[in-house]
């Protein structure tokens, strides 16, 4: 990364110093775990709605996947289950930059999933149907016309399905700006402050103990993305979630061959803000196996044979360091929370070895292009690959909001918005009864629409 200025480091989200936390409020209206880009857009709505919010981090604001993932801001081939979030979320990433004052990005260059033939690019027209009854943009197009938009490549694809309102933005900067946005209107950001527990009183919240001192409040988010099953089975919650590892590269800026996103089965390919490219593997899901695979392993069946072809399953560390971690533990001792504060895997060599390999093939004009920085993730995952955003019954006052899937960075901000209606009980204008948690334990079938 020699000669990289630090806006354009993806890993200065997570390798800078946390600050110190000097004070912690005594109250508040409501607490969230996590700053992820759920946690800071939610805590960013119910401020600037008066409501007194304090947002908890154990390290760092986009500390783990929030600044880490592709950078994709799309609703094509979402879940339909997922689409008015994702369309609010657009309208508020189009004017992210004027509201926060801070520009993370964000522009409109499509979203081209391509297609190996016709007969594979037929297949996706039972979105495009979706895509209508939405009123979204998406069709598809000949290979004439990708070759407009997609410029110099070596592959002679049958055409793709396209949707030209889709986006992109630089996760490395969103949550940050979000999450300072969200001061600014008054909440309280606590980064490097772990929480260990909650306390009830009469099976209500009542407070949030951090390593720092306890927050009386009534009302508890918990955004922790792949921390959030373990922080609730603490408390008797059983939140079904599985953990993905994404190896994720960049280039140093170079030749413009596209525009936009772009998906192929080989390779998952953006165009940088810094003129270089974010690329990742088209078809390798990596799964570190642990306990809760097979804990949770008939919910997620369905998923796992939707893309067989795909998974990786690894045996290893993971497995002894989820075996070994503490199901409960005491609240005025140091928790696991504080033992790891970010979540940060290697990348791994065999999918850099095939990103490189398939960035040439597909784009030979690149091939002495290097790249110049690469970081792996840790995704959280859901059944049926879309989030669970719910209170939970049993505990009054507590919510969660997990298991996006990889889906997170394009969703937040809708997310937040949705979220924030949620705690106050405002109309955010967004169905979230699809998305509530008793969804897998109440025979409804768990079927997975999309994993991409």
């Amino acid at each position: 990364m020699t000669g990289q200025t630090s806006e354009n480091v993806v890993a200065s989200t997570w390798t800078k110093p946390i600050p110190p936390v000097e004070k912690i409020p005594a109250q508040a209206d409501v607490v969230i775990i996590g700053g992820g880009i759920v946690g800071v857009s939610t805590a960013w709505f119910l401020a600037r709605q008066g409501v007194d919010v304090v947002l908890c981090e154990k390290g760092h604001i986009a500390g783990e996947q929030s600044g880490r993932n592709w950078g994709w801001v799309r609703v094509q081939g979402r879940d339909t289950r997922e689409i008015p979030m994702m369309l609010e979320s657009l309208r508020i990433w189009e004017s992210l930059k004027d509201d926060t004052g801070e520009d993370v990005g964000f522009t409109r260059g499509g979203c081209f999933f391509t297609a190996n033939s016709s007969k594979e690019l037929q297949s996706f027209e039972d979105w495009a149907d979706i895509a209508r009854d939405y009123e979204i943009d998406t069709r598809l197009i000949n290979a004439p016309e990708l070759k407009q938009h997609v410029r110099g490549s070596a592959i002679d694809w049958a055409g793709a399905m396209v949707t030209m309102s889709d986006g992109r933005a630089e996760p490395h900067k969103a949550a940050p700006a979000i999450a300072r946005a969200a001061e600014r209107s008054g909440a309280t950001v606590l980064p490097g402050c772990a929480v260990r527990g909650i306390e009830t009183s009469g099976g209500s919240v009542s407070a949030v103990v951090t390593e720092h001192g306890t927050i009386r409040t009534s009302t508890v988010l918990c955004a922790a993305g792949a921390w959030t099953s373990m922080f609730c089975h603490s408390l008797g919650i059983n939140i079904p979630q599985l953990r993905v590892r994404g190896t994720v590269a960049r280039t140093a800026p170079c030749e413009s061959v596209l525009d936009g996103n772009v998906f192929d089965d080989r390779l998952g390919i953006r165009r940088r803000e810094d003129g270089g490219y974010t690329v990742a593997h088209g078809s390798v899901l990596e799964h570190p196996v642990t306990p809760a695979s097979f804990k949770y392993f008939l919910k997620f069946l369905p998923a796992l044979m939707q893309e067989f072809k795909v998974v990786r399953l690894s045996f290893g560390r993971d497995f002894i360091d989820e075996w070994n971690m503490p199901k409960v533990w005491d609240l005025d001792e140091p928790s696991p929370f504080e033992e790891t504060r970010v979540l940060n895997p290697s990348p791994t060599p065999s999918v850099l070895k095939g990103i490189r390999k398939n960035l040439d093939t597909l784009f030979p004009q690149l091939a002495n292009t290097p790249i110049v920085e690469s970081w792996a993730g840790t995704i959280e995952s859901s059944p049926d690959v879309v989030p669970i955003i719910d209170s939970v019954d049993g505990v009054r006052g507590f919510h969660v909001a997990t298991g996006f899937s990889g889906h997170g960075f394009g969703l937040g901000p809708g997310a937040g918005k949705a979220i924030a209606g949620m705690l106050t009980g405002e109309d955010a204008g967004i169905d979230l009864s699809p998305l509530r948690l008793s969804r897998f334990f109440d025979g409804s079938p768990i079927r997975p629409q999309s994993a991409i």
